[in-house]
């Protein structure tokens, strides 16, 4: 009897372990840092396929889409940031709020699906943006973009969902050299980061956008792949982000892996990890 009770006892404790272990971590990833991975191509070359950061959280405080979001489709879990912390949603608020930048890049939470983007903060509440011949123009004042030569990846499948590079030089073969032309743009207020370009497109000039107070403007720094503020929401853009869903800053890559998986070690990229993000 006394062995069983032992048994019984030492399953008690291991389940205490773990559910102590899941709620430190659930509390950790809510109100410090929580883990993100890359998994496409429209913030090339910050940031890559298979890039994994931590987001700081602490940057812009705290509101409902500070809650995680679990989604595994393949087990049928979706514990949505709204469905457990929507009771803190709908005054478009934070706790501790914190005032993003201009260049940030940033983690935020669809305003339609719920999901999950990064991008970079363009355009600040009350500002009226165009995109002329692909410069971005903020408040009448174009957006300074130097030429700086061209960025080259190879032609081949990239990440888990096997997806292909977008290339400037028409169509390549498996293994050939894709390449996109590369600029360097100067916010006014000194951030300054690389963009890449493949070619003209529609997006590459739009029509004036009036961004709403307490909502921002975002964009992949691979202009001509990303689906961002530049597309409605009702598109299947991004639209106008409000306050409360910004999420947290990404400052740092901590770990790359170019492969299919992260266990492929021989794709591991070693000359970004601890990576700061600019």
């Amino acid at each position: 009897m006394a062995k069983t009770e032992k048994k019984g006892g030492a399953i008690v404790e291991t389940i205490k372990t773990v559910v102590y272990a899941l709620l430190i971590a659930g509390v950790f990833r809510t109100l410090f840092f929580q883990p993100f991975w890359i998994p496409s191509g429209s913030m090339k070359q910050t940031l890559l396929i298979g890039d994994f950061l931590f987001v700081n959280k602490m940057a812009y405080g705290y509101s409902y889409a500070s809650c995680p979001s679990i989604i595994l489709p393949s087990v049928g879990i979706n514990l949505d940031a709204k469905k457990l912390c929507g009771v803190f949603d709908g005054d478009n608020k934070r706790l501790f709020g914190g005032t993003p930048e201009r260049g940030d890049v940033v983690v935020f939470r669809h305003p339609i699906t719920g999901r999950d983007y990064i991008k970079r903060l363009i355009g600040l509440p009350g500002d009226k943006l165009q995109i002329t011949d692909g410069i971005v123009q903020i408040n009448g004042e174009s957006i300074e973009q130097t030429p700086d030569g061209q960025f080259e990846e190879l032609m081949e499948l990239q990440g888990p969902q096997g997806l292909r590079p977008r290339c400037a030089n028409g169509a390549v073969g498996q293994g050939g050299i894709c390449i996109k032309e590369r600029s360097i743009e100067t916010m006014p207020n000194g951030a300054s980061y690389a963009v890449l370009n493949i070619g003209p497109q529609a997006s590459d000039r739009t029509g004036v956008y009036s961004v709403p107070e307490g909502h921002y403007f975002f964009m992949g720094d691979n202009r001509d792949n990303s689906a961002d503020s530049r597309l409605a929401q009702a598109a299947g853009g991004v639209g106008f982000v409000p306050y409360e869903n910004l999420i947290g800053r990404a400052d740092r890559i901590v770990f790359s892996s170019g492969g299919r998986s992260m266990l492929f070690f021989w794709t591991w990229r070693g000359d970004r990890f601890f990576k700061g993000i600019k």
